[in-house]
């Protein structure tokens, strides 16, 4: 599959040997998952969450509740217990992080670095109203910004066309400081609310394969329902002709062995 950006820049879908993308159940983990700490649409506990996603045989769930600039979101004490929480529940091994808001043009996080260094992993987004959507170019700026914070692992729904940005640009950048973009499901889903974010995902994944560097999905589950869902993240890998080699999800050791060498 060719696509054409913004940019001028054509790229072409992976076709390799290994093929698209494999079905959901051989997923490993998921580590975009929200609690009843992010404070909306979810009632469930920490437990809660070990339970559903050891129901879907995954290996390893990560906990990434919402920082404090969002509506009810988790509080700073919340984040700094999280490194007294267990380990490993109902034989899922468990990673604890946040997904902390961007709040300023110069990518500042919500949470301060003595608490983001105590965590596992750290997904950055852009949430209303936390911060204000620029123009492409300003978006674009305070992302790359936001990775240039040694504990920023991930950035988050970077599909949302309420925040326009230049992906070549961003790829780029996420290369250069060991960031990974995600596909989130639930940006895909037919209930979500970032507008039509098809073409956005689709080019991610086309840079993913043009440059070859991995890529996560995420359900951005908020409660047990959808945790290790990435149906429609996996229909538009399958679309790009993404080999499952640059789908970290198929692997805990790759993601875990990708966090380590950052």
């Amino acid at each position: 599959m060719a696509m054409q950006s913004h940019t001028g820049v054509i790229f072409h879908g992976c076709h390799t040997a290994e093929g698209p993308s494999a079905p959901l159940e051989r997923y490993e983990f998921d580590i975009h998952t929200h609690t009843i700490a992010s404070g909306h649409g979810s009632a469930a506990t920490i437990t809660d969450m070990a339970k559903a996603a050891a129901a879907r045989n995954l290996k390893m769930l990560g906990i990434s509740d919402h920082g404090p600039a969002t509506l009810g979101g988790g509080r700073v004490s919340y984040f700094r217990n999280l490194a007294y929480a267990q380990k490993e529940r109902l034989g899922v091994r468990m990673l604890y992080g946040a997904e902390a808001n961007i709040i300023d043009r110069k990518g500042h996080l919500d949470l301060d670095d003595s608490v983001l260094g105590h965590l596992d992993y750290v997904i950055a987004s852009m949430h209303k109203p936390a911060i204000k959507p620029g123009t492409e170019e300003e978006n674009t700026a305070v992302y790359i910004n936001a990775m240039k914070n040694p504990r920023v692992a991930v950035i988050g729904h970077c599909d949302d066309t309420r925040f326009p940005v230049d992906y070549f640009r961003l790829f780029q950048a996420a290369m250069e400081h060991r960031v990974l973009l995600e596909i989130n499901n639930s940006s895909l889903s037919p209930e979500g609310y970032r507008g039509d974010t098809k073409f956005n995902d689709l080019l991610i994944l086309n840079l993913c394969c043009h440059f070859n560097y991995p890529v996560l999905f995420s359900s951005d589950s908020h409660g047990t329902k959808h945790v290790g869902d990435f149906t429609y993240a996996a229909d538009a890998a399958r679309l790009a002709g993404v080999p499952r080699s640059l789908i970290l999800n198929y692997s805990a050791k790759a993601f875990l062995s990708f966090l380590d060498g950052r």
